[in-house]
């Protein structure tokens, strides 16, 4: 990722105003003065943010992965609070709910949503924090409310409902549902980062008679073994193809699952694909990848890639209130938001830091 560089708080002198993390473009953020959110339509609620986190695509955001966030947007969508102000159409929510915030917006109508396809919404999908203001504020609107928030129980520990915004819903749609992982699987994970580690937990849903998670970072492999990973590889030397055959008596695993978002990952996934198996893409590539189709064509193979649709959101929250998961594990550093700049510099230099999840609280 390239040098990031920080600017100074720049505040706008308005009278409703709120701190907020601001991409500048090239690489550039600085937590400003915004003006606070409002009522922009009869479906939305302003929610004030009371814990939000970081994630990987922020990073992707900020070396220009993602041409859709423009300079000046206010980052994050990831985030628990509380109901500042709903719009009169808003009916499932009141001012002083506490609720979770969806990563994807869903109007609930249109012909994606209808075929639980949220994520490609015709006025929503993935826009927090991207087409619009995100998270990492003191406020957000979020539109269409009904359905994109969720209920917070009644004396319900916060902290580890923010990894249901995205990191859990999307390790479990894009790889675990999208890999097809069945009981008695051989699975691999490429990647050993938050997003890894997420689809690490979920997968064991389904009892894979094995999960091996690779990467070059040997602290993080290490935590996959806390996490339930039955083995690990180190792929530092290039050799994480040949070490997965060795694992697998040459045959290659059922399902490959790609959570880092560069090209050599991708690809050491169609390399260790066993006939038959399911590559499951949930990184966010802003480079090209080359398709082996000269291997892989008479494989029977599937290749999937999606965008979280949060539509197993309902289900998660479910397995968390019957202790069947425990995401609090994925935490590991605390922020105030005022400190959101250091928080940054934590989570983007993790193989020193040994940072996961960073939370940041008001």
């Amino acid at each position: 990722m390239p040098a990031i560089e920080r600017e100074s708080i720049v505040p706008f002198g308005a009278a409703a105003t709120m701190k907020a993390l601001v991409y500048l473009g090239d690489g550039k953020f600085a937590f400003q003065d915004k003006p606070k959110p409002v009522i922009a339509a009869a479906t939305d609620a302003v929610v004030q943010i009371v814990k939000t986190t970081i994630c990987g695509t922020d990073l992707h955001i900020l070396k220009g992965d993602v041409p859709t966030a423009k300079p000046g947007r206010i980052l994050g969508h990831e985030g628990v609070g509380i109901i500042e102000e709903v719009g009169s159409a808003v009916r499932s929510f009141k001012k002083g709910d506490r609720v979770l915030i969806s990563c994807v917006t869903s109007c609930g109508v249109c012909p994606y949503c209808r075929r639980l396809m949220f994520s490609h919404c015709v006025d929503g999908g993935w826009i927090l924090g991207n087409a619009i203001d995100g998270t990492q504020a003191d406020f957000v609107r979020i539109p269409h409310a009904d359905t994109s928030l969720y209920p917070i129980l009644e004396g319900e520990d916060e902290e580890p409902l923010v990894m249901f915004s995205d990191i859990l819903p999307t390790g479990y749609e894009c790889g675990v549902l999208n890999g097809h992982i069945a009981p008695g699987s051989i699975v691999a994970i490429v990647g050993s980062g938050p997003i890894g580690l997420a689809t690490l937990l979920t997968a064991q849903f389904y009892s894979p008679a094995e999960i091996i998670m690779i990467d070059v970072d040997q602290k993080r492999l290490d935590i996959a073994v806390r996490f339930g990973a039955t083995k690990t590889v180190n792929s530092t030397d290039g050799k994480a193809n040949e070490a997965i055959m060795t694992l697998t008596g040459e045959r290659g695993v059922d399902t490959a699952i790609e959570a880092v978002g560069i090209p050599a990952t991708f690809e050491l996934c169609e390399q260790i694909v066993a006939p038959g198996g399911y590559i499951a893409n949930i990184g966010v590539h802003g480079k090209p990848v080359t398709l082996h189709l000269e291997q892989l064509w008479d494989r029977n193979i599937v290749i999937a890639t999606r965008l979280v649709d949060t539509v197993s959101t309902p289900t998660l929250l479910k397995m968390l209130r019957a202790r069947k998961i425990d995401p609090k594990k994925l935490i590991t550093h605390h922020f105030k938001l005022t400190d959101i700049i250091s928080a940054y510099d934590t989570f983007s230099h993790a193989a020193t830091t040994g940072a996961l999840k960073v939370i940041l609280e008001r």
